[in-house]
């Protein structure tokens, strides 16, 4: 599919002529560091509105009017909950500095997303045939919504559900629950991004059945393991909670099925192409 080594430049007859390695090399760093001056860019407005970042986003879903809780108090008394009171603490002196400047850099990642997938389909994009290139095309937008839908389904669904159970989970009355900063952040970091790049499934299935690698027939019949290997990451990367596991692992199954169905259309797709050829 990706004939990314013989990739031809259009313009110039001079310049129509298969690109070298290291032609390919050099094109490749600038893709990637346009890349990485995106990330610096919303990096650096994050810090610049540090203040806002921290108490409306990061230190939002600790607080007991963050839209989840009362969506779910909304619903019914019954799966009501609210999160526990939690003082955040520091213990280093420049721990505040340094998770500013960590988080200032994951937002930074999040917002830019989009434009990195972006710079990695241009990098591709001349190696693919027309056909591809229009699907490509689309496939930019579908990425991006796919990550920012499992940022925020991290974000406004697992967070909540992790912060309220790990913070009210005592094992017994000598020790309080006063999480540092630092551990507060990487908690959070680890309910978002993980979980936006699990939300890829489909776009990497895609790819792979592009490739030839794996096709419907054999995701239909490692379906079992399929769930049980999805529901150990979602053990790996949600705290020791039934709940959270099931929140994370049944949209990302649900998406393993739909992968399926994508699959499917590609392989059929290039049976088509190759008996009208």
């Amino acid at each position: 599919m990706f004939g990314l080594f013989k990739k031809i430049v259009s313009g110039n007859p001079e310049e129509n002529k298969e690109m070298g390695f290291l032609d390919h090399l050099e094109e490749l760093r600038w893709h990637v560091i346009r890349a990485a001056i995106s990330i610096l860019v919303f990096a650096v407005i994050a810090l610049i509105f540090q203040y806002e970042v921290f108490e409306y986003i990061i230190y939002a879903p600790k607080k007991p009017d963050f839209i989840t809780y009362q969506v779910f108090c909304a619903i019914s008394e019954a799966v009501c909950f609210y999160p526990p009171e939690l003082q955040l603490i520091t213990r280093e002196m420049g721990e505040q500095f340094f998770v500013g400047i960590t988080v200032s850099i994951y937002l930074g990642f999040i917002a830019s997303f989009p434009y990195i997938f972006y710079e990695f389909w241009k990098f591709i994009k001349p190696g693919l045939y027309e056909t591809e290139r229009k699907i490509a095309g689309r496939l930019v937008g579908v990425t991006s919504f796919l990550f920012v839908l499992g940022v925020c389904f991290g974000y406004y669904v697992i967070a909540p559900f992790a912060i309220t159970y790990l913070g009210s989970y005592t094992v017994g009355t000598e020790a309080i629950n006063s999480p540092t900063l630092s551990s507060y952040v990487n908690y959070l970091t680890m309910f978002t991004i993980p979980t936006g790049l699990a939300f890829e499934l489909p776009i990497v299935v895609y790819f792979l059945a592009k490739a030839g690698i794996v096709g419907p027939e054999i995701m239909r019949k490692f379906r079992r393991e399929a769930f049980l290997v999805i529901f150990i990451i979602a053990a790996i990367i949600t705290p020791p909670d039934a709940l959270t596991q099931v929140l994370v692992g049944i949209p990302v199954y649900l998406l393993y099925e739909i992968s399926i169905g994508i699959a499917a259309r590609v392989v059929r797709e290039k049976n088509e192409s190759s008996k009208s050829s």
